[in-house]
């Protein structure tokens, strides 16, 4: 279980990459629109809360049940 405690900052990384792929597209305009990026970056943001709160609502359920 400890794994899954991991893989929710794997989508901070991926948050990272993409802002700054938005941010270097938004230097470059030749190299096309910046705003999918931007996109992929808040829903990775988002998916990170999500997995954190619904994995620190497990451990509290599984503490309480022993």
């Amino acid at each position: 279980m400890n794994y899954l405690k991991l893989t929710q900052y794997v989508y901070l990384l991926f948050a990272a990459y993409f802002i700054y792929g938005g941010v270097t597209k938004l230097i470059d305009p030749q190299t096309g629109t910046p705003w999918l990026s931007f996109i992929i970056a808040a829903l990775a943001i988002f998916m990170f809360f999500f997995r954190r709160k619904y994995a620190k609502k497990f451990e509290d359920r599984n503490n309480n049940s022993k």
